[in-house]
């Protein structure tokens, strides 16, 4: 069943204190793993999610406080020529690496019969955050198709009419790419009226989060937190229903 009208952007309220899960030695561990990172070094940096995880953090705030905020400077370090683009690539590639050991946690105890799509928009390359979601959703007992970098919209319009998700995730990391999401958001209107439509991306640090507004079945979710958040609150509306 496809999250349609009923289940708009205003029916879901979420406290901030509560997203806001940082732990007071965050900023410490993101600074060492985001150096081992700068190196290349797989194993301090898996050696770092670990030590987090047995430290009771959960995989959420190893996710926002750790893996995001860490990946999130090394952009703004690629945009402003503070390193090169093999330098971010190679991060990139100690983070995925990373994410596959992480991901034998990620299986819920309980499978819930919801589907989502997951995807990074046409012309966007960077595709962790989106695999990040993709994880959230799994967490939550839901099937996450996922979708890495730079999927055709016509290829996702095909996989969606096969399987019908329920909810639709895109993420954007370059703000020259916010039009073609727009772009997206009216495709997939056009083909699947009112299904939802969850946005994110370290684009939206720069604009484009007003614009969203105008599509009332699009929401701007800002953070791994805020997205855990309403997840659960869409399982519990259904549970409830």
């Amino acid at each position: 069943m496809l999250l349609t009208a009923p289940f708009r952007k205003n029916i879901f309220k979420f406290d901030t204190d509560k997203a806001n899960l940082e732990n007071p030695d965050g900023k410490a561990v993101m600074s060492e793993f985001l150096e081992s990172l700068l190196s290349g070094n797989h194993s301090v940096c898996s050696r770092i999610v670990n030590n987090y995880l047995d430290n009771k953090m959960s995989i959420e705030e190893l996710y926002e406080n750790i893996i995001k905020k860490s990946m999130y400077e090394v952009g703004e370090m690629w945009e402003n020529n503070r390193i090169g683009v093999a330098t971010e690539h190679l991060a990139s590639s100690v983070v995925e690496r990373i994410l596959n050991e992480v991901y034998e946690k990620v299986i819920p105890a309980k499978v819930l019969n919801k589907k989502a799509i997951a995807s990074c928009v046409e012309n966007e390359y960077h595709q962790i955050g989106i695999k990040m979601i993709s994880d959230i959703f799994e967490m939550n007992g839901w099937t996450s198709h996922f979708f890495g970098a730079s999927t055709s919209t016509a290829e996702l319009i095909m996989y969606a009419r096969d399987i019908r998700p329920d909810i639709l995730a895109f993420s954007v990391s370059i703000s020259l790419n916010i039009p073609v999401l727009f772009k997206m958001i009216e495709i997939f209107n056009s083909e699947f009226p009112g299904v939802l439509i969850l946005v994110g991306g370290q684009a939206f640090q720069r604009a484009g989060r007003d614009a969203i507004s105008k599509y009332e079945n699009a929401i701007y979710l800002p953070d791994i937190h805020t997205t855990d958040l309403f997840i659960k609150s869409l399982n519990t509306k259904e549970k409830t229903a």
